[in-house]
């Protein structure tokens, strides 16, 4: 690991401001979960954590508006945020959807640092053809200098391959790999390889982490460790980033565990290549100063 980290995938929320459209009370998380949460978290990191990316936990607009807030008015944690994709058709210069309003005003005030936009559709069609406007999303993220990320199954990532390739000019993260904490069969492999093929495709090593007892600690470090070692081998570690998937992975793990059992999942890596993973490529996806 090296001394310092970008985690580019975290969330924050507030419940008593926002309507979370998936959160229960039996899921065991923290009802409003601020920057100063965070701080606390990364702060027992054991690589310091320099930056995060902010990614919206639901989709409304009103959400999308109180995380630009947070990363507007904070310092460096929050950093820059992703904000979710939910179509505007009758509204053709929304090629962001929803988030337009925000990016808009991101862009008269500097200050809201709106980095992407995610794609968030692991229910819906395989090829993705029932998304509103994917195209025109693409192109505005492209042109505007923006990522594109997606919250995919592994069957649709042959889709998110083609839309980059549709999309040569566009910076496309897949979210957890495309795997979160489903096993890396060969069906997975072969359709991350597919991604692979597009060279501005990159994935988060983020989500991964699913043991909570002693019992599973080996075939969950295994597993992992797979995944983590055909990322590797299929897109290089100049082409993935860290993220902790905070606080969701703290039902698992406290983040500190967290850092730690993905830098132990890793194969080894050369001082340049633990760089661009753990800081180097979310900074520069991301919109961040060079470490």
């Amino acid at each position: 690991m090296t001394d310092g980290v970008v985690d580019a995938h975290v969330h924050l929320w507030d419940t008593a401001a926002m309507r979370i459209s998936w959160f229960r009370d039996d899921l065991g998380l923290p009802a409003r979960v601020g920057p100063e949460d965070l701080e606390r978290a990364v702060a027992t990191s054991p690589a310091p954590v320099r930056a995060a990316v902010a990614v919206q936990a639901a989709d409304t607009d009103g959400e999308a508006r109180w995380l630009a807030r947070q990363s507007a008015t904070r310092g460096p944690l929050p950093g820059p945020v992703v904000l979710q994709y939910d179509a505007r058709p009758d509204d053709p210069h929304a090629w962001a959807g929803m988030a337009q309003a925000v990016i808009d005003d991101d862009v008269a005030t500097a200050g809201t640092r709106v980095a992407g936009i995610r794609l968030a559709v692991p229910g819906g069609a395989a090829d993705l053809t029932d998304v509103v406007g994917l195209d025109a999303l693409c192109e505005g993220l492209a042109a505007s200098g923006r990522v594109l990320e997606t919250l995919v199954r592994p069957d649709q990532l042959p889709a998110v391959a083609a839309l980059a390739g549709r999309h040569p000019a566009l910076d496309v993260v897949v979210c957890h790999l495309g795997l979160g904490t489903g096993d890396p069969d060969a069906s997975w492999r072969d359709a991350l390889a597919v991604v692979a093929a597009r060279p501005r495709a990159h994935a988060k090593l983020s989500g991964l982490h699913r043991a909570t007892s002693d019992d599973d600690a080996l075939d969950e470090a295994a597993r992992v460790a797979a995944a983590a070692r055909a990322a590797v081998d299929l897109l290089g570690p100049e082409r993935l980033v860290f993220g902790s998937d905070w606080p969701m992975s703290a039902r698992v793990a406290p983040y500190a565990e967290i850092v730690e059992r993905t830098a132990t999942a890793l194969p080894p890596l050369d001082g340049g290549a633990a760089t661009a993973v753990w800081s180097g490529t979310a900074a520069h996806l991301y919109g961040l100063d060079a470490p």
